[in-house]
């Protein structure tokens, strides 16, 4: 059963985007009311209230963004880390100073769900690797930038 925990993300959860390496599942609805869902691989936490992402400018879940504002979050990794995060999106730049095709977004959030089970522990979330040299440079610029922004946003 979901038990909801406030506005602040929690200390495990924090140290998880920290390490440059989770997932998030970026849900949103178009103007038509269509669900989308979008993996987010550069996200990291901005303090305990909002949580900057980079996504393509041109990506059905970033316009769905622009229009609906409201986004869920669901981010799940080792240690039976389980959480679904309301949020408000605000784009802070556009374009991003890594790449002009990607735009930094904060998620302020509204409201924090801990959605782990009593009847099953997550042991490993979902994990991605670089796919080149090039890719590695682009996503550790981007993270940078995240860092950057969280600390003087």
């Amino acid at each position: 059963m979901a038990k909801h925990i406030g506005v602040k993300l929690p200390e495990d959860l924090i140290e998880l985007l920290k390490k440059e390496k989770t997932v998030a599942i970026l849900a949103t609805f178009s103007e038509k009311g269509v669900p989308n869902t979008t993996p987010i691989s550069c996200i990291y936490p901005k303090g305990q209230e909002s949580i900057l992402l980079s996504i393509h400018k041109e990506h059905s879940g970033y316009l769905n963004m622009v229009w609906q504002k409201k986004v869920m979050l669901c981010i799940i990794g080792e240690g039976n880390i389980a959480y679904s995060i309301l949020g408000r999106a605000g784009v802070v730049r556009a374009p991003s100073n890594v790449h002009p095709l990607m735009n930094v977004v904060r998620i302020d959030i509204i409201d924090i769900k801990c959605d782990r089970s009593i009847l099953a522990r997550v042991d490993q979330g979902i994990q991605w690797s670089y796919t080149s040299p090039e890719a590695e440079e682009l996503l550790t610029n981007i993270f940078k930038e995240l860092k950057d922004l969280s600390k003087n946003l």
